[in-house]
Formats: structure tokens, sequence, C-alpha cells
């Protein structure tokens, strides 16, 4: 497979995914973005806002190869909805990361670009490093998930799913 075929077919994948994430959302307020329905913290809004958050900071390590860890990497707060937040401007944020994901992909010479990753407290010890291509699939891999558990979170909210909101 030629690599900007690759690229293209992994970004799209990467839109699919988070088209259904997107699906969840359809017609809810701030107030229900931001409520529990589960025994998990995770909300619609908070969903979003990790997405977002997480989607940024793995395109800043693999767009500026640089191993410095990006700007709220650590954030916790990044899985929930804050007092300030908006559905709508959350779903602003994630657009923006989205675009700023798929310039940084397309601008890659292919996905074999090794990538150092920054040093976390779970990092292991010595310098790690793993391939474009690895840091878009755990992108992929990460929305995929978090769009399955926005389903179970939305049908416990009012009986809407991905499969029903289409």
């Amino acid at each position: 497979m030629a690599a900007s075929s690759e690229k293209a077919e992994l970004s799209q994948a990467l839109a699919e995914q988070r088209e259904l994430l997107l699906i969840t959302l359809r017609g809810l307020d701030d107030t229900q973005a931001a409520r529990r329905t589960t025994v998990s913290e995770l909300t619609l809004g908070g969903i979003v806002r990790h997405l977002a958050q997480g989607e940024r900071t793995l395109t800043q390590t693999m767009a500026r190869g640089d191993g410095e860890l990006p700007e709220g990497m650590l954030d916790m707060e990044q899985y929930r909805m804050g007092e300030g937040d908006t559905l709508a401007g959350l779903l602003e944020r994630y657009a923006q990361t989205a675009r700023a994901t798929e310039e940084a992909v397309a601008a890659l010479p292919d996905l074999d670009v090794r990538v150092p990753l920054p040093r976390t407290p779970w990092s292991p010890p010595g310098p790690e490093y793993c391939s474009a291509r690895q840091i878009l699939l755990h992108m992929i891999r990460e929305t995929a998930q978090h769009a399955g558990h926005a389903d179970v979170i939305r049908e416990a909210l009012d009986g809407a799913n991905t499969t029903a909101l289409r």
C-alpha cells in the first residue's frame, strides 16, 4: 500500500469513529451532556473534552517529534465537563483538533516516521519511540472505545443510541 493511501485510509477510519461518537451527542443540551448516567464518572461532555485533549496532545507529539510533554497531557480534569464548558464549545474544540490532526498527518512524509514519546509517570525507564502510524492507530482505538462508552451513557440518559439516532 502506498504511504499516501495508507495515511488517507487511516485518517478516514479516525474520521468515521469521530462521526460515530458525534451521533450520540445529537439533540443534547449542556445539562444532559454533563449528566452522569452510570456508576462511571464519565459524561458525554467529558468524553468529548477528553478526546479533544488527548488527540491534541498526541498530534502535537507526532508533529513536533521533540519528545516534549505537550501542555495538558497530564491534566486529569480533561475527563470532566468543566463548569464553564458548553457542549457547543467542546464540539468546536473537537472539530478544530480533528482538522489539526488531519493537517499533521497529511504533512508527514509517511507513517514510518519515528517519534520520541514524552516522559510520563507511567513511562518505562529510558527513551521510548514509536511510529506516527502507532500514534494514529492509538487515536482510532481511543476514539472507538469512547464512542462505545458514549453510546452506553446516551442510552442510559434517554434511551437513544447510535443506531436509533442515525
